[in-house]
């Protein structure tokens, strides 16, 4: 499984928009996707424009193929988009180790 991780950075004032922008998007567009496995979305509290997006995709090429070469990633961004201040820093992980 891979671990693709989003460091977004929003316009401020725009939390309460985002959060639900962000879960819809989600929710309605990449949980749709070919390899998708799951998501989860936390905020930062020192820095409440900061948002830390983490979706666990069955392959690498599920994200950067599958999805990102889709129409429904212009879908997504249409919805998040907007909000965002910066454009967000993506990576890719693989799991080294876990607690059980």
């Amino acid at each position: 499984m891979i671990l693709e991780l989003a460091d977004i950075r929003i316009q401020p004032g725009k939390q309460a928009e985002f959060d639900a922008a962000i879960q819809r998007g989600v929710e309605q567009v990449i949980a749709k996707a070919k390899g998708f496995r799951g998501y989860k979305v936390n905020k930062g509290i020192e820095s409440p424009e900061r948002y830390l997006l983490q979706i666990f995709w069955e392959t690498l090429e599920n994200h950067t193929v599958d999805f990102r070469q889709s129409p429904a990633f212009a879908e997504w961004r249409g919805i998040v988009g907007p909000y965002f201040a910066l454009p967000p820093v993506v990576e890719h992980f693989t799991l080294l180790a876990k607690s059980d």
